[in-house]
């Protein structure tokens, strides 16, 4: 594990100069068309693909359960005119013959939290073997499990609650397969000059696929049932398996496609770093490592906010800015759609950057994290103060999201540029704060939630008693009276 002046004279500029002068010579190598960069972009739709299966469940669950049924009576549909959105709804789920199940709320909350049951055991394993053993085939593995088990999902249901249960621990620890083993490849495949944007590029799926989740799912569930969404977005994960598992090699060296060019531009780049996969591990080097525990709490803190955000921003657009069903999965997916176009942008802008020797590299990831995690915060301050306006309201939740996503190219990285020959391991173990802060965090925004209300209630019941004691005893009466 390198030492906090390991790393300074690492992320130096003289680190970057034999870099710079390669860079220049081969520089006619370097671009999107080159076999690096095809690889960040089917890495891109493999994020896309494990994250609308991960919120699939939570589309599709309102046209699952048995309260929908219920309100679909035959004379309704006839007695109300056509263009009642509730009645569409109603009166297609019926036309569809989707089936319909008496899941109490106690029953939906087990079965949308138990994606995550096995989350927490498995980063680390999945980080440590992708490092050892490669990537391509723990990815891949993954993405092939967890599509499959999407296709069965609706078999599953019909079958019972405790098989949709085991069904559903078993997808997530197969998606924590492909969110954690992933980055093992960018150790041998990213030249440091194009780390971020590569990485950023391919961790921009994850927010295209909630933006299109939450825009298409509603809409698949109302027009051809709901066992299509899990159909149409688990036959996209195999489509992506075919594509994966012929075209991604772990080491360049390997690859039967790749130009001689880019061989020898990709292995000069990463010449001065130990990519080396290591059986032992340097704990104690780990735990004493400063640098290790920022970018641990940069983690912590960055998911917080993101956990928040995805967990409340549609309640918040519905209660507040009182939108409808429709406007409300159409507003709380512009901040994503925002968001994946930046992730992007952050990576090349930092790449430029680095590039052009304007800012060093530990310049540019703390600069990155303190911009992503400060000013997007604080952006959601005044909140409160613009709710009346809706336009507002959007443009500060858009903002913030804009900001948060500069961290793809600061902390969420970092660990790629300190320690390489454990990233795999590294990105496990930083896994499992994300995790932990992911559950904390919005449990924590329900408790102050819950605690304001009481106040509120509370404040609201006292003022109400002190008016009516003030009040004549014939006052009173007539208030009692109407109450």
């Amino acid at each position: 594990m390198p030492t906090g002046a390991d790393i300074k004279e690492r992320m130096g500029d003289s680190s970057y100069d034999s870099n710079s002068n390669m860079t220049q010579e081969q520089s006619f190598k370097k671009g999107f068309c080159s076999l690096r960069h095809c690889l960040a972009f089917i890495l891109q739709l493999c994020n896309f693909s494990i994250y609308t299966q991960q919120m699939n469940l939570s589309i599709a669950i309102t046209a699952m359960v048995n309260t929908t049924a219920a309100t679909s009576q035959p004379n309704t549909s006839t007695e109300r005119p056509p263009t009642d959105s509730q009645n569409f709804w109603n009166e297609t789920v019926q036309e569809s013959k989707a089936p319909v199940y008496d899941w109490t709320p106690e029953i939906q909350g087990i079965l949308l939290s138990s994606l995550s049951y096995g989350s927490f055991l498995a980063p680390i394993p999945t980080g440590y073997v992708a490092g050892v053993f490669g990537a391509k085939y723990v990815v891949g593995a993954g993405l092939l499990i967890s599509s499959v088990l999407t296709l069965f999902i609706p078999l599953a249901a019909d079958t019972g609650v405790a098989l949709l249960i085991v069904l559903r621990v078993i997808q997530g620890i197969a998606q924590v397969m492909v969110l954690t083993g992933q980055y093992s490849i960018w150790v041998k495949w990213a030249p440091p000059l194009e780390r971020s944007q590569l990485t950023t590029i391919a961790g921009s799926g994850a927010m295209l696929g909630t933006f299109l989740v939450l825009i298409a799912g509603g809409l698949l569930c109302q027009t051809l049932g709901w066992p299509y969404i899990f159909y149409i977005f688990g036959g996209i994960g195999c489509a992506c398996c075919l594509i994966w598992f012929p075209l991604v090699y772990d080491d360049p060296q390997n690859h039967p496609f790749i130009s001689a060019g880019e061989k020898r531009y990709i292995g000069c780049s990463l010449a001065h770093e130990d990519c080396s996969p290591g059986w032992s591990l340097p704990i104690k080097a780990m735990v004493k490592s400063l640098p290790l525990w920022a970018i641990v709490v940069s983690y912590f803190c960055q998911y917080w906010l993101l956990s928040t955000m995805m967990a409340y921003t549609p309640t918040y657009i519905g209660s507040v800015l009182q939108a409808n069903l429709r406007d409300s999965g159409i507003l709380s997916a512009l901040p994503f759609v925002f968001g994946c176009v930046c992730i992007i942008l952050g990576g090349l802008l930092a790449d430029f950057l680095l590039s052009r020797k304007i800012l060093r590299l530990v310049t540019i990831r703390k600069l990155f994290t303190a911009i992503g995690v400060l000013v997007s915060s604080g952006i959601l301050v005044p909140l409160p103060w613009v709710s009346s306006s809706r336009s507002t309201t959007m443009a500060f939740l858009v903002l913030s999201s804009v900001f948060c996503s500069l961290c793809d190219s600061g902390a969420l990285i970092n660990f790629l540029d300190i320690a390489p020959r454990y990233a795999g391991f590294l990105k496990g173990l930083l896994q499992i704060f994300s995790y932990i802060a992911g559950a904390v965090a919005p449990t924590a925004a329900g408790f102050f939630i819950g605690q304001a209300c009481s106040s509120t209630s509370s404040s609201a019941e006292q003022r109400s008693r002190t008016g009516l004691r003030n009040r004549p005893i014939s006052e009173k009466s007539e208030q009692c009276v109407r109450s």
